[in-house]
């Protein structure tokens, strides 16, 4: 090893430094993203220590840990330093937090609102490159009994099954329904398609006594609800 490259190792830093050691002795608020991010890696290359290269891995996505998860194995195999081991490493602890995030939400959550169900579903569906329809189904005080994934489709749209989505809710014992999928596009505005959906999965739902709340069109930082636009 030369000496340029051995006074990159994390070895031979302050122990204060050291982000592993630094967890562990100050607590995990203190860590800075690329910290976390040097903790999973382990490692970074000849010209700099594993701190600067998560750093420059973390500018590469403007500092974006969501888009940080959305970037795929050959993408992070591309940064000299991360193979693959480590690449999947770094996906894995990512999706990780976003399951956490989803979970987490569901079990504290009563709907009050769309920005609640934003708040439930965004992180599940989000930053998806592709879309997804999901069904959150509620009981009679409108806590959450579950959320299912109804169907999955490609980047301009998915295949709905309104008979499986309401087996579901007379099965979980659901008294109302919430609608929501995912615009990988980034758009807002609901289609016809989108439209025509939600008033045949209403007139279904009512013969089952069963109430549509609201159906949410959900981006990665923002949403469209029909309840709230008076389209339901």
């Amino acid at each position: 090893m030369t000496e340029k490259s051995a006074s990159f190792s994390i070895k031979n830093w302050s122990q204060d430094d050291q982000p592993r050691e630094k967890l562990r002795d100050k607590g995990k608020a203190v860590i800075s993203d690329a910290e976390l991010l040097a903790i999973l890696i382990g490692s970074g290359n000849r010209d700099e220590s594993v701190v600067a290269f998560c750093k420059r891995i973390l500018a590469s996505v403007d500092n974006n840990l969501s888009e940080l998860g959305k970037l795929s194995i050959k993408q992070l195999s591309a940064f000299k330093g991360i193979g693959e081991a480590k690449a999947i490493s770094i996906i894995a602890a990512l999706e990780l937090g976003r399951r956490r995030r989803g979970v987490d939400a569901l079990e504290r959550k009563k709907v009050t609102s769309s920005k609640s169900v934003f708040e439930l579903m965004q992180p599940i569906i989000g930053d998806l490159p592709h879309e997804e329809f999901w069904i959150v189904y509620l009981n009679n005080s409108y806590k959450v009994i579950q959320n299912n994934q109804l169907s999955k489709g490609g980047i301009t749209g998915t295949l709905v099954d309104v008979r499986l989505a309401l087996k579901t809710a007379l099965e979980v014992g659901a008294t109302c329904i919430i609608l929501a999928h995912n615009h990988p596009s980034g758009t807002l505005k609901p289609s016809k398609a989108d439209k025509d959906l939600t008033a045949k999965l209403k007139i279904g739902a009512l013969s089952l006594d069963i109430n549509v709340l609201d159906h949410l069109i959900i981006t990665e930082n923002a949403y469209f609800s029909f309840a709230d636009e008076a389209l339901l």
